[in-house]
């Protein structure tokens, strides 16, 4: 008989990208849908693939393979596997640009109002240009954080909230007195909506403390205050960055052990894109004439309804301003 060879191949990690617009019924959380098999419906006929990509970098691809390992795309996020055996130096780092394709998600996605303008900066020094993307969020599993939800322990890729912040913008999620809060309009004098009595209880959401401080070289004036350096390995159509590094003591979040090996269970990182919330005002279809308003802004979600009346399409937002100072997000409804 011909010499049969087997390759077994392990899990290293899996990646979920979960969107609260395509995931929450109405006002409720998905973790705190109190039916357990309609969350479990919800997952199966959900794909992140409808609004955003996900690729490793040049350089995290020919580690990859340099690896013999396998990168495969999936509804819920991507994995990564290797063949049974492999050792991987404790020092590796993967990246993965994450670069959205729905125009859509700017409309439902919190902190989508931050722009990303590219900025080309020469520095002579080095006679080079130094390129910089702004409000560029970085989830990695070094500073990520976890949480005891209902749903189970939760590894989250973005920071910690911060407390608020004298200069935070319109969706800034921050800390108060155990709860987790979010401005309704650009500081100074933001109003806040309070979005669970207890942060602990909730999932850790992308937020303003995943975009990275630059620090330029000596000299150098023009840069983004936030963001991340462009190069020839992340593409300026990238929206957030994805940076996984082999091992992380003391917890949870490195995937391989102190010999390099794939652990027997790998972990399952999630990232967790907050859906917008905004102030719904109802008109009159016929006659355009204003007729009322909601209390409080309200989530907008595909399944589900926040509010009592006709709840908005996932279309238009208005930035309600004072001179350049946002003070409201608006969804006008026609009825």
């Amino acid at each position: 008989m011909p010499e049969q060879l087997q390759n077994r191949c392990r899990v290293l990690f899996r990646v979920f990208l979960m969107h609260h617009y395509w995931l929450d019924d109405g006002a409720t959380v998905f973790d705190l849908m109190p039916n357990a098999p309609l969350r479990d419906y919800r997952l199966l006929t959900y794909d992140r693939r409808i609004f955003v990509d996900v690729a490793p970098t040049l350089s995290t691809a020919a580690v990859l393979a340099g690896l013999g390992a396998t990168y495969k795309d999936m509804g819920l996020g991507f994995l990564v596997g290797v063949p049974d055996g492999t050792v991987i130096p404790p020092d590796v780092v993967l990246r993965f640009v994450a670069t959205v394709r729905d125009a859509g998600f700017y409309n439902y996605t919190a902190l989508t109002m931050r722009s990303q303008q590219i900025y080309e900066i020469p520095y002579p020094p080095e006679n080079t240009i130094y390129r910089f993307k702004e409000n560029v969020p970085v989830l990695s599993n070094v500073t990520g954080v976890s949480r005891q939800l209902a749903t189970g322990k939760g590894l989250f890729l973005s920071q910690e909230f911060p407390a608020i912040a004298s200069d935070d913008r319109v969706e800034a999620l921050v800390l108060s007195g155990g709860g987790l809060f979010q401005l309704t309009g650009d500081q100074p004098g933001a109003g806040l909506q309070q979005l669970g009595g207890t942060a602990a209880n909730l999932p850790v959401f992308v937020n303003q403390a995943d975009v990275p401080v630059i620090v330029p070289p000596a000299g150098m004036s023009g840069a983004p205050p936030r963001g991340i350096r462009l190069n020839s390995d992340i593409p300026d159509g990238v929206s957030a960055l994805i940076e996984l590094s082999a091992f992380r003591g003391g917890g949870d979040f490195g995937f391989v052990d102190g010999g390099g090996q794939a652990l027997a269970t790998p972990p399952a990182f999630q990232v967790r894109f907050k859906n917008r919330s905004t102030l719904w005002k109802y008109f009159d279809k016929n006659t355009g004439g204003f007729q009322s308003a909601e209390t409080a802004p309200l989530p907008l979600t595909h399944f589900g309804n926040a509010g009592t009346r006709t709840k908005p399409s996932e279309g238009f937002v208005k930035a309600l301003k004072t001179g350049n100072q946002i003070t409201q997000l608006v969804s006008e409804v026609f009825v």
